[in-house]
């Protein structure tokens, strides 16, 4: 699930520290290492879910590099979003793993994680250090994992876990994982992307 990496667009929560255009270049440089990462772990068909639709031109400069399957979000708040994906995906008879696209430690090895939990679990999650998640694995729908969640607070993994157990589902519970949302959030960049990205952020 991904904005497109634009100034005012995305990543807005940041532009106090970053700037507009700083805060959409962190967008891209998560979006594209997120795509990486997801491409590398091999699970099969990956799909990128975006706003605004695919066809957009803020998607021109990402649209060459990447070889993974396009589509639209749905209209809706993000549990609505998230539910037409998931909706989609399990149609074809396969588990979903949702992300999104803004947790640098979400590698290709911790995505093959949750996939292989997936073979013995219902469903598992990556709880986000913030209160929310970072992924969401199922092996079928229900829309109480969407619907009523308080979507950008510090209760959304542990509303997505009661839920989760309320339909007796066998869930595991990963490491939490820290999302990049807020300029506090800045200092569990890499340190690569500190140093050769955005050497100013040290002083937050």
């Amino acid at each position: 699930m991904a904005k497109a990496p634009v100034a005012g667009f995305a990543k807005t929560r940041l532009i106090p520290a970053l700037g507009a255009e700083g805060a959409a270049n962190m967008a891209r440089r998560l979006l594209i290492h997120t795509i990486s990462n997801v491409t590398e772990a091999d699970l099969g068909a990956a799909r990128l879910c975006v706003t605004p639709e695919p066809e957009n031109p803020a998607w021109d400069p990402l649209r060459a590099t990447t070889n993974i399957e396009w589509e639209a979000q749905s209209s809706g708040d993000l549990g609505q979003r998230l539910a037409a994906a998931s909706k989609r995906a399990l149609a074809a008879g396969e588990s979903v793993i949702l992300m999104g696209t803004d947790c640098p430690a979400l590698t290709a090895e911790v995505i093959r994680q949750a996939a292989h939990s997936l073979a013995q679990f219902n469903a598992v999650i990556i709880p986000a250090t913030d209160g929310g998640y970072t992924l969401l694995g199922i092996n079928e729908f229900h829309p109480s994992l969407f619907d009523g969640i308080s979507w950008s607070t510090d209760k959304v993994c542990s509303q997505t876990l009661q839920r989760i157990r309320l339909l007796r589902w066998r869930v595991e519970v990963l490491s939490p994982l820290q999302d990049i949302d807020e300029p506090d959030d800045l200092k569990c960049l890499p340190e690569a992307w500190r140093t050769d990205l955005y050497p100013s952020i040290n002083k937050h």
